[in-house]
């Protein structure tokens, strides 16, 4: 028998179905946002170094974040061209090269074959300073907007976006077309902006300048910051050969052989530490300014700080060398102490700090070869002539190469459609004759990329991101893993789809909104973009292809 039940069960009984909300448990509110977000690009970092020296250093800089941030060990620059221009316009942007724009840090424009850097215009110059035209003073090539961009959009323009760099392109970048960019000017030493962003630099950038900060180092010494011992594992100094006239031993000395502090010194100070203090020193010098963190509308900010000089480190000596290792340890001390700084002026509770790499580094050939690894450098102006030499011969004497900035390669139209010809048919012709040279391992033509007809691998995932359909070339080679395009006997450089440069650091912290952790997880630098903007409850980019990295979040 089935027991029936009172009218007065039932009438609460269907009371509590009626109003389910006022017994269920509230939902969580999420964390408020922060008040500041600092993103800290370190130039020429490969995310090996934060691995290979974690245990050297300090507590309170990189180890901190890896500590009490989420750390992504399989994170990447997910394009095939990785150079800086293109690395930091992914930052913020969460683009690819085909959407944003930005193709190299100089590219051949098409439409006049000479070449152009990516963040000249004309239409503006630096703040009294020198500009030539070549000089990189708006953000006017990149084609889509940033995180700041949507930040200042959904706060009415209230919210505060800075960037700085010992860079023009590492600022302007990151700055996006609405923020405000200041970079490092080599021959005075300054840190100015450009005409695009205002017609006089405020007063607080007045006073910094006028107390010379950049000269105090002349005379200083760049020496090792921990014992003998600690460089054991270091490739050995011989490596880089002593040349009259050049620094690559530590101590490092800072000084103009003028004797006075002069342009020589200001252009100097890039290689070493002393640029990215100044960097740093800059940087709080804009919280204070500016008064980042503590917008009086109540809406968050945004510093951007590019450090360039580990970049400039690791070209001339190597990812290898006792000096890119001790200058990643001052990093990590500096580090230590802005975060001070700004426990101190906005309180790391309300702070959120993403950390990450516009590329990676190989070694050095010299190096490598050491470890039993095929590495050489290929003079692309030889590789071009003789390219040349091989069109025109094949078809009758033309002269179908146009300008080239490798790893683009442009034809000339003109003279291919005088010829008679097809463009396909030359395209092929060229990739043929780039397969068979020494070093080079892939040669995409433009017809293979516009038509998706390129095959499938990562590689070609990476390459076709990196080829913008008005700004890149008719072909796009590839070298083979440890080589790359460059002249000389010393040194390295960056640019290719394989791991060493694109695997980067990409650190997260701030602990209201991001569950510390090593993940393990495949991330982009393009997923930071998405991220902060869901964290910021903002419009992501309008070219972010990256996803919210929902793993770190609390």
């Amino acid at each position: 028998m089935i027991k029936q039940l009172s009218l007065p069960v039932l009438v609460l009984a269907s009371a509590l179905l009626a109003q389910p909300a006022a017994f269920a448990a509230a939902p969580a509110q999420p964390a408020a946002q922060p008040k500041l977000v600092v993103v800290l690009v370190v130039d020429g970092l490969p995310n090996e170094q934060v691995l290979r020296y974690r245990d050297q250093f300090g507590q309170g800089g990189l180890r901190r974040m890896l500590d009490q941030g989420a750390s992504f060990s399989n994170a990447h620059q997910a394009h095939g061209i990785t150079v800086t221009a293109i690395g930091h316009s992914a930052v913020l942007t969460g683009a690819y090269p085909y959407v944003h724009g930005i193709i190299g840090n100089n590219w051949i424009d098409p439409q006049t074959g000479k070449s152009v850097y990516c963040t000249e215009d004309t239409n503006y110059h630096y703040l009294n300073e020198e500009t030539k035209p070549s000089d990189g003073t708006a953000p006017t090539r990149l084609k889509v907007d940033t995180l700041g961009d949507q930040l200042r959009y959904a706060t009415g323009g209230q919210a505060k976006v800075v960037a700085v760099s010992g860079k023009d392109r590492g600022a302007i970048l990151l700055a996006g077309k609405t923020g405000t960019a200041y970079m490092y000017m080599d021959k005075t030493g300054n840190f100015a902006s450009s005409s695009y962003y205002m017609q006089q630099h405020p007063a607080w950038v007045q006073q910094y300048q006028a107390s010379k900060p950049q000269d105090r180092y002349y005379g200083k010494t760049w020496a090792p910051l921990l014992p003998a011992s600690a460089y054991a594992g270091d490739a050995p100094e011989e490596l880089n050969q002593v040349k009259a006239g050049t620094h690559n031993r530590l101590p490092f000395s800072y000084y103009s052989e003028s004797g006075n502090i002069d342009a020589d010194y200001y252009n100097l100070l890039k290689t070493g530490p002393y640029l990215d203090q100044l960097t740093l020193d800059f940087a709080r010098a804009a919280v204070e300014g500016e008064n980042l963190g503590r917008n009086p509308a109540g809406v968050p900010d945004l510093l951007g700080v590019s450090l360039s000089a580990h970049d400039y480190v690791n070209h001339a000596f190597g990812p290898e060398s006792k000096l890119s290792h001790d200058h990643l340890q001052r990093v990590d001390r500096m580090l230590a102490e802005f975060f001070s700084y700004l426990d101190k002026r906005v309180g790391m509770d309300n702070v959120l700090v993403v950390l990450t790499a516009d590329h990676g580094f190989p070694n050095t050939p010299e190096f490598s070869r050491t470890q039993h690894i095929d590495a050489e450098r290929i003079d692309g102006s030889a590789m071009m002539k003789a390219l040349d030499q091989h069109l025109s011969a094949k078809f009758g004497g033309a002269k179908l190469l146009g300008a080239w900035s490798l790893p683009n390669i442009h034809l000339d139209y003109q003279q291919i459609e005088k010829s008679g010809l097809k463009r396909e048919e030359v395209e092929n012709a060229a990739a043929r004759f780039l397969l068979a040279q020494k070093g080079i391992v892939e040669a995409y033509t433009r017809t293979q990329l516009e038509s998706g007809a390129a095959n499938t691998t990562r590689m070609a995932t990476l390459m076709r991101r990196a080829w913008n359909r008005e700004a890149s070339g008719d072909l796009m080679v590839v070298t083979k893993p440890y080589w790359y395009f460059g002249t000389g006997s010393s040194g390295t450089s960056h640019g290719s789809p394989y791991a060493y440069d694109t695997n980067v650091p990409l650190l997260i912290m701030g602990k209201r909104w991001i569950k510390p952790g090593a993940y393990g997880q495949y991330a982009e630098v393009v997923d930071i973009a998405p991220t902060l903007a869901h964290l910021l409850h903002v419009r992501p980019p309008a070219g972010a292809e990256g996803r919210v990295l929902t793993e770190s979040l609390q």
